[in-house]
């Protein structure tokens, strides 16, 4: 195949620093001391890929330069702008370099970003051009990802071998302004092409919501409050979600919808933390994380709460890891998922084959991790 390669160079950076997203915000995230994420993600992903094909990319750090680390020189050919730096890297060169590689009459682009990033090559190919993620970003919500970087491997060598084939899938991005402020409206850009394989490929968020929720939500705050109590010393790290948010509620305090809190002693440590924010305040006691599930999806680590970081889950354990869900919302998301970003803590917790998901007052449900 005629392949297209992209990358975003600076996908992610902001997700392990709390600024959710890394639209408009680069200068601030390394500031913050982010590091790019992107280039690590697609060589997963390059890994695994077999030979054979012929590839065109933009030079530099948005393609080619990686490339080469994988195929031969004359497979490779550069178009468009060479970018030397991912702070060189802008919206404009993803949309140029798209065009070039269009009329180089490529078969599939491959890329490496989050929604932005899709969107972005999307309104440049709309529905005219395969196009597949290597997932990258802080949020992920439209159809066109693997469900990590080897899957989206797998399901690139499908398609080359002919044994999967193409379907519409959609294109979601949310405002990340709005995002930063507590906002969670998605936009659906229109639908493009991308390989279609349920078990690899990634579906979109759903919300779901059923009779009797809110008081489940009540159930859960209300154990993880008892938790609290019994853990006086211990730092609870709660991830983004209404449902973790209604710990809070309980407890008469403010929270942060979108962004990670930290409790000690039923008290507010921090808002919107960062990952280093949340390992500099865990000292005298153990740390204790709480996730909800991504309905549909599955995710519980790896989209949206990239703060909660493999360094951090390490630092807690897996045994101090609650998983909350409604039951509702589990009816419709049959297995769990994991990209933390770190290959060995993911094969950990997948090879677990099933894990507990809080779902009412000390009422969990086994659910199966996908492998």
């Amino acid at each position: 195949m005629k392949v297209g390669f992209l990358i975003n160079p600076i996908a992610g950076m902001g997700g392990r620093v709390g600024l959710k997203g890394t639209d408009g915000v680069y200068r601030e995230a390394v500031e913050r001391g982010a590091e790019p994420v992107a280039s690590h993600r697609a060589e997963r992903c390059l890994t695994e890929i077999r030979q054979g094909h012929t590839w065109y990319a933009p030079g530099g750090v948005m393609g080619g330069s990686l490339l080469r680390k994988f195929f031969p020189t004359d497979a490779i050919h550069t178009v468009g702008r060479r970018v030397s730096s991912p702070s060189d890297s802008t919206t404009d060169d993803t949309k140029k370099a798209v065009e070039h590689l269009v009329d180089e009459g490529v078969d599939i682009i491959l890329f490496c970003g989050g929604d932005g990033t899709a969107r972005d090559i999307f309104t440049v190919i709309g529905d005219k051009v395969p196009m597949l993620g290597i997932p990258s970003g802080v949020k992920m919500h439209s159809g066109v990802f693997g469900v990590n970087p080897e899957a989206t491997a797998e399901l690139f060598n499908m398609y080359a071998d002919g044994s999967a084939s193409l379907g519409k899938v959609e294109i979601m991005d949310l405002d990340e302004d709005r995002y930063r402020e507590g906002s969670w409206e998605f936009v659906l850009h229109g639908e493009a092409l991308s390989v279609n394989e349920p078990h690899y490929i990634q579906l979109g968020k759903q919300s779901f919501r059923a009779v009797g929720d809110d008081e489940i939500k009540d159930d859960i705050a209300s154990y993880l409050i008892e938790e609290m109590e019994r853990h006086p010393r211990d730092l609870f790290v709660l991830g983004p979600g209404s449902t973790t948010g209604r710990i809070q509620e309980l407890l008469g305090l403010e929270y942060t919808l979108l962004g990670v809190d930290l409790l000690r002693g039923g008290k507010v440590v921090r808002s919107d933390a960062s990952e280093s924010d949340i390992t500099e305040a865990a000292s005298g006691g153990d740390i204790k994380i709480v996730v909800s599930v991504i309905g549909n999806q599955g995710f519980f680590l790896g989209r949206g709460n990239q703060q909660i970081s493999p360094k951090v889950v390490r630092l807690a354990g897996l045994k101090n890891l609650y998983i909350i869900s409604t039951p509702s919302k589990l009816q419709r998301t049959p297995l769990l998922r994991v990209d933390t970003g770190d290959p060995e803590l993911d094969r950990e917790i997948r090879e677990k084959g099933y894990i507990r998901v809080l779902q009412g007052f000390r009422e969990y449900r086994l659910v199966k991790v996908d492998g």
